[in-house]
Formats: structure tokens, sequence, C-alpha cells
């Protein structure tokens, strides 16, 4: 079986299993309230350095917790940041491996979007990319087994995306993550102005956000375009940037994470 190894373990988030583990207990210790009929089919997370971004990605994988043993695949797609990308990547690896352990990806679930339109097999698409990677260590520290379905979303339309979210949709068993930050480089107040405008795009299922707004602005606009994200109610649960957790207020990145239920 070929594995994608860690790309980014010891920068974006530790390297070492215990000190990771420890970290990922620290940011998802936090109660969250849950409202009845709120369980989350969609989530929006960020993909920073834990140090900045790891606190506001907890309180969206917290709301998996209730149904942790019910998840059994993850649809996870995130923005191409190491190489030029016209439509979507899958790996054409078997397994992608953190600090943790190795996560098997859904090889059928592959198949079954390999003829859309805009999708391709690129494993240098995946081999750097960290808004994925990102993800998966509070993925396997909240959910029991899973198979994974990873795609890095280039410069894509819309319904492109829209198409591969619903064909994967499936049911209780499936949740879907997007991986973005929010706005990136402006002084803290720009930030907070900027972030404020997208946050509420978000929660109105806008789907022509721009990459200013959002990095992963593509799998975004796909995920509220398709017929499934338009069914579903979007909760804003926590926006802040990286004034507000491990960096000044010059220049800053935002970070928001939602539920989508």
């Amino acid at each position: 079986m070929s594995v994608r190894p860690p790309a980014v373990a010891g920068m974006f988030y530790p390297a070492e299993e215990n000190s990771l583990r420890q970290e990922l207990a620290a940011f998802l210790a936090a109660p969250v309230p849950f409202e009845e009929g709120a369980t989350p089919k969609a989530l929006i997370v960020p993909h920073a350095g834990y140090a900045y971004s790891g606190a506001v990605a907890a309180t969206a994988y917290r709301r998996l917790e209730p149904i942790h043993d019910q998840i059994r695949r993850v649809i996870l797609l995130g923005p191409a940041h190491r190489v030029y990308l016209d439509g979507m990547a899958l790996p054409a690896t078997t397994q992608f491996a953190t600090p943790l352990g190795k996560i098997p990806i859904d090889l059928a679930a592959i198949d079954s979007i390999a003829d859309l339109p805009g999708v391709c097999t690129s494993d240098s698409a995946h081999a750097h990319e960290h808004s994925l990677e990102v993800q998966l260590p509070f993925l396997q520290t909240v959910l029991d087994d899973f198979r994974l379905v990873p795609i890095v979303v280039g410069h894509c339309d819309a319904d492109l995306v829209a198409a591969v979210i619903d064909r994967l949709w499936g049911g209780r068993e499936t949740m879907t993550v997007i991986s973005s930050d929010l706005s990136h480089f402006l002084t803290y107040g720009e930030a907070q102005d900027m972030d404020g405008r997208t946050c509420r795009l978000i929660e109105e299922k806008s789907s022509g956000l721009s990459g200013t707004q959002a990095c992963g602005a593509y799998a975004i606009n796909g995920l509220m375009r398709s017929r499934h994200g338009r069914a579903l109610d979007v909760e804003a649960l926590e926006v802040r940037n990286s004034g507000d957790t491990a960096g000044d207020k010059n220049r800053v990145v935002g970070y928001g994470a939602f539920a989508l239920h």
C-alpha cells in the first residue's frame, strides 16, 4: 500500500505523538452547547498552524463528539497552496499518515467521482499540501475508525465542486469538511471588517466568495452551490484572527469555524 507521509508535522503541529495528543486534548477540552436537531452534516474549519487556528478549529470538531461513532467516511476538501491546479485533484496513494497513525483512503468513493468533469489524480497536488493535513489529527482524535476522501481544490467552477459533493454526500455515516482560512495579511481592524462580511455571506450560503475573502473559496462555493448544501442551515461557531491568538495585529490572517446542519 502506498502512503502519503505527513509533510508539515513539526511545523504546523507537533511531530511527536504524545505532544500532539496533549495539544489536541487541550483544544477539545472546552464544552460546546448543542441545540436540539443541530447535528452537523458539514463543517468549515481553518488550516493554519495549531498555535494560530487550532482553538478555532476545535470549536467545530467538538460538534462531532456526540456522533463520533456514526461517522465512517470524511469528505475533505481544501485549497491548493503548493501547485497550480485547474479543477480538483485526488490522490493515487491508498493511505494518509500523521503522527497519530494511518488513515485509509476510501477507494470506492474515489472511483465513484473519477469520471466527473474537473476531477484528476495528482499525488504532487497532495504531497506538500497543508490545508488537508492539518485537519487529520483532529479527525483522528474525535472520530472512531473512518475512511478519507481527500480532495485538493484548485481553480474550479462551483458547479463542478458541487457535483462532487452531491455524489459523495451519503447519510449519517459521511461528514463533509471544508478547509479554509479567511482574509490574509490585513491589519487587525481591516480583517475584522472583511471577515465579518465574509461570515455573513457564508451564513447566507453565498456561492460567490473570492479568494481574498477565503483561501478555500472554491470549495466553500461548491458546498453552497450543492443541492445538499443548500438544504442546510449555517451556524457560525467562532471567528477570530491571528492577532487574537498568536501573532501581532499589523498583518493578520482570519479564521472561522462553521457548522452546517
